[in-house]
């Protein structure tokens, strides 16, 4: 037998952004454990605040294990919060998913990199140059600093825990970056969305840099920050259609205020119609518009079609994927087919 660390990662019950939690115990198997071998574990939610000190017992419960890049019988172990009595802990956004294996949801994950309080590559005082040569840029002046050596170690340590990482790219603002995750069923991209925030967070411990998830850090003329929400179902997928598409639109739009409740927080200052953003009020999809609430790729409306997927961009890079991904199943399931 052999000993293997379990880092259980959970979410807190902080408002309105809940924050990564982790603790780790060591446990003998004999290869590689099973989802169904790790065992439930309890913390003090009193710390958490998800309990009170009088009554203070939460459970982990596994969903989800992944192999720990940084380490040799590493495992990190993604959970639910659990209330003693088996119940989801009211904090346990994830437990509002409709299981749904043919829904795919891909999350775009944009955040800045921070050093000294500023975004990494800012002057001490000042501002850099303009916006433009910034995004997919190359060269010491566009992406220097390390920003490339952390994203790039990164995507390795994803691609290594198994994580389905699909690509990065450096953003439209100085210091900001983006990396993309794909998954097949309901729950598996936020899943893996959390585990790859943490993988980020651990790894820029290394380097003395914070990760600023928030959606508009840098105020004026630079962008804010988005985790655009690409979604199907298996009918947008194999059969579609125009008056499918239509009654789904006005379905979002009629949900409006539902949707930018859990789409992250200070959502106004990002969504003002410029940088890329339609308003926080409106609501509008267009074919290849980046500035609409929803875009429609090209390939959905090839030859009349509507198949394919759809790309919400009203969610933000603070978002909870977890509570983004139970609102378009729940507006998505209000549309008759």
């Amino acid at each position: 037998m052999a000993k293997y660390r379990l880092d259980y990662i959970w979410l807190d019950g902080y408002t309105p952004v809940q924050n990564l939690r982790t603790k780790c115990m060591i446990k003998e198997f004999d290869d590689f454990p099973t989802l169904e071998q790790l065992p439930d574990w309890g913390f003090d939610g009193s710390s958490t605040l998800q309990a009170d000190g009088g009554d203070s017992d939460c459970v982990l419960k596994p969903i989800a294990l992944y192999p720990d890049p940084a380490r040799a019988h590493g495992i990190l172990v993604m959970c639910e919060v659990m209330l003693p009595d088996g119940t989801a802990h009211p904090s346990n956004a994830r437990a509002t998913i409709l299981d749904d294996e043919d829904t795919w949801f891909g999350y775009e994950q944009e955040y800045f990199l921070y050093q000294d309080g500023k975004p990494l590559g800012f002057p001490e005082d000042g501002y850099p140059a303009p916006q433009g040569p910034y995004y997919c840029g190359v060269g010491y002046k566009n992406v220097g600093d390390i920003g490339r050596e952390i994203t790039d170690l990164h995507l390795d340590y994803c691609l290594e825990a198994g994580i389905n990482h699909e690509g990065i790219n450096a953003e439209v603002a100085k210091g900001q970056w983006e990396f993309q995750i794909f998954g097949k069923g309901s729950k598996t991209a936020a899943d893996q969305i959390w585990v790859a925030r943490f993988l980020l967070e651990r790894l820029c411990e290394e380097y003395g840099i914070d990760i600023e998830y928030h959606c508009k850090p840098v105020k004026g003329d630079w962008n804010g920050s988005g985790m655009h929400c690409n979604f199907s179902t298996k009918h947008l997928r194999e059969v579609g259609g125009k008056d499918y598409f239509l009654k789904l639109m006005d379905a979002f739009e009629a949900n409006i205020e539902e949707h930018i409740a859990v789409y992250g927080p200070d959502n106004d200052h990002r969504l003002t119609g410029l940088h890329e953003t339609q308003s926080i009020d409106k609501f509008s999809w267009g074919v290849a518009d980046r500035g609409a609430s929803i875009r429609v790729p090209h390939g959905f409306v090839k030859d009349d079609k509507y198949q394919g997927y759809l790309e919400d961009r009203r969610p933000n890079s603070q978002g909870c994927p977890y509570k983004i991904s139970s609102r378009v199943l729940q507006t998505i399931q209000s549309v008759s087919i």
